[in-house]
């Protein structure tokens, strides 16, 4: 369709040509005419002109005047230069030859002849319209258009008469040449595509006008993220640097059925975004203060709630919505506060709100309800979500640990106890064990028979003893292993200690005397305290829960124990071991913790002095007693994540 309508226009050129040129030649010859008729009483008119003269078209014809007497009068307008020479010719030819050349006119008033340029009155006669290439198909609603600088007024004409529909162009785009071919597309369709080819847009209104309107500052039609021609709003730099700058903007495309908010701005300002983002998305908003400021944004495919929090991060401003529309403003603003409840369902508030970094904590106020467990936050929306998303990663549930603690106490003693004892004393009998070890006590008529015994046998004569006198023979060992063994279960939350103690706890007495002195006499007090003393085997753990049900436990073990019990009221003296240690297992695995052993050691001697330190001699004038003991505590600790 395109080629016949140029093919037209190019056959309507050529059939306008001979008309051209025959008015050209009517024109000529009608200044023949005239000039013919005035000869008769102007004969220089056929005189031969001798005139060299280069200069003006005023000096070439005052020359031709004055040369052949004629009455010439010149168009002051014309100003042009001739440079002809030439010789041999009549002033008659020489004006029809200007009137040709510089397309001159002659007008003849009597015997004056006035030149001045040639106006074709064919040129005030309007042209017929040009016939509007356009089809409308009602059965599809499509639209057909081959347009060639055609103007939008004519075009929208004639689709409107064509379509039935109303089709506007405003003053501001009178006389607007477009073009554009368009085959076959939908109605709305084939009016963007036009608007958009020749850099205009279109609008259709609620009450079904499709309006075609110039573009506004800064903005440019573009195809956006649905592959969509549609118009952005283009923002220059604030201050162009080197390498850098050039135009940017904000524009929308829906993904899953929703829209999504896209910029790439240098410098751009603020209120510019906030309002090219509300109009691509089609958000009602507004502005309770100004909004200052500029930045440099690149994202791609954003909610508009997103897109704002991004644009007023690090700033004093916020946004609100409120049943549909969005409020904008400065923060400070009590309108534009929000307020959001976080109920916590695993934590404490009073764990949770230390946690909360003092940066955010200093632009929100947090009210706390104990009673209900809850924080109430009031701020900026942006800093009351940035808040509340804290605390709602915090809110996780916290591991409780069970710590199976198995301790198991060997104890050894071994006691070695020899010696003979001898004395005097009332109602002594003959008497003892001999197994399994040797405990036996002579009274005076068993020792008097041994004595007898032995003199029958040998010539010695030992004589009696006294009738209360006895005798005791020891040469006894005995072995004690005790086990003591407790299975306390203890139960601690992550991160939090758990401890364990198990002793005894004894008092030694401190006496302190105040003399209190008189003017009569000087009085002694005396004051008793007693002051405990503790010996204990106590366990503290602090378990930490990390991945894969690991525990990390921090084990610390002290074992203190008297080593003797003093009877004359002193302190009892303590023996004391400790470790440390950090290790970590899978839940409900048991480690064992040993090595902590103590040993005792007490000899204890009494016989006659000098006699009992001979050797051989002492084991007969001295009693003794040897006794070692050994203490092993060993700790099995299995722990348990309890969820």
């Amino acid at each position: 369709m395109l080629k016949i309508y140029r093919l037209f226009l190019f056959l309507s050129l050529l059939s306008a040509i001979p008309g051209i040129v025959s008015a050209q030649q009517n024109h000529l010859q009608a200044i023949q005419a005239k000039l013919d008729s005035l000869s008769a009483t102007a004969p220089g008119l056929r005189q031969n002109v001798q005139l060299q003269i280069n200069g003006s078209i005023q000096q070439y014809l005052e020359g031709i005047a004055s040369i052949n007497n004629l009455n010439i009068s010149v168009d002051p307008k014309l100003s042009f230069s001739v440079n002809d020479n030439l010789n041999g010719v009549t002033a008659e030819n020489i004006l029809i030859f200007l009137a040709k050349k510089y397309n001159l006119d002659i007008v003849v008033t009597g015997s004056i002849i006035y030149v001045t340029s040639y106006e074709d009155p064919g040129q005030f006669v309007k042209a017929p319209p040009k016939e509007i290439n356009a089809k409308y198909n009602p059965t599809d609603n499509s639209l057909s258009v081959a347009l060639n600088n055609d103007t939008l007024t004519a075009v929208a004409k004639k689709i409107s008469q064509i379509s039935g529909k109303n089709v506007i162009v405003p003053g501001s785009l009178n006389g607007k040449l477009v073009s554009g071919f368009i085959e076959s597309a939908p109605f709305e369709t084939a009016l963007d595509k036009i608007a958009f080819s020749n850099n205009i847009k279109m609008v259709k209104t609620n009450d079904g006008f499709f309006i075609f309107q110039p573009l506004e500052d800064n903005e440019e039609l573009y195809v956006n993220g649905d592959n969509s021609t549609a118009v952005r709003r283009a923002f220059k730099p604030a201050a162009a640097t080197s390498g850098g700058g050039g135009a940017s903007g904000v524009y929308a495309r829906t993904v899953d059925g929703k829209k999504l908010v896209s910029a790439d701005a240098v410098g751009a300002p603020l209120i510019n975004l906030v309002k090219q983002a509300s109009q691509e998305l089609g958000k009602n908003y507004a502005l309770y203060s100004d909004i200052k400021g500029s930045i440099d944004v690149h994202v791609t495919g954003v909610p508009y709630d997103q897109f704002l929090d991004i644009l007023f991060k690090g700033t004093s401003y916020t946004f609100q919505e409120d049943n549909g529309v969005y409020l904008i403003g400065d923060s400070k603003l009590s309108g534009l506060k929000a307020f959001k409840a976080v109920h916590l369902q695993n934590r404490s508030i009073d764990t949770v709100v230390a946690m909360i970094p003092a940066e955010l904590k200093k632009n929100i106020e947090i009210k706390e309800f104990k009673e209900q467990n809850t924080l109430l936050l009031s701020g900026s929306a942006a800093d009351t979500r940035d808040v509340a998303n804290i605390i709602t990663q915090l809110d996780e549930l916290v591991p409780v640990i069970l710590i199976e603690v198995t301790m198991i106490d060997i104890h050894k003693t071994n006691t070695i106890s020899t010696g003979i004892t001898a004395g005097v004393s009332d109602s002594v009998k003959t008497g003892g064990t001999i197994l399994p070890g040797v405990n036996f006590t002579f009274s005076a008529n068993g020792i008097n028979s041994f004595l007898n015994s032995l003199s029958k046998i040998t010539s010695i004569n030992l004589g009696q003893v006294v009738p209360n006198f006895y005798a005791t023979i020891q040469a006894l060992e005995s072995n004690a292993n005790t086990e003591v063994r407790a299975v306390p279960k203890l139960t601690a939350l992550n991160g939090h200690s758990a401890k364990l103690s198990i002793g005894n706890k004894l008092y030694y007495k401190n006496t302190t005397q105040n003399l209190i002195p008189s003017s009569a006499t000087t009085t002694s007090v005396l004051t008793n305290v007693y002051t405990p003393v503790e010996a204990d085997l106590s366990v503290e753990i602090k378990p930490v829960v990390s991945g894969d049900d690991q525990v990390t436990l921090n084990i610390g073990v002290v074992v203190s124990d008297f080593t003797s019990i003093p009877t004359d009221g002193s302190p009892p003296p303590e023996s004391i071991s400790q470790f440390n240690s950090s290790l970590r297992v899978h839940s409900n695995d048991t480690i064992l913790l040993g090595g902590m052993e103590r040993t005792e050691n007490d000899l204890t001697t009494s016989g006659v002095p000098l006699l009992s330190r001979i050797p051989i001699l002492k084991w007969i004038f001295s009693a003794r007693t040897k006794t070692a003991s050994k203490v092993i505590t060993v700790l099995f600790i299995k722990p348990t994540i309890l969820r």
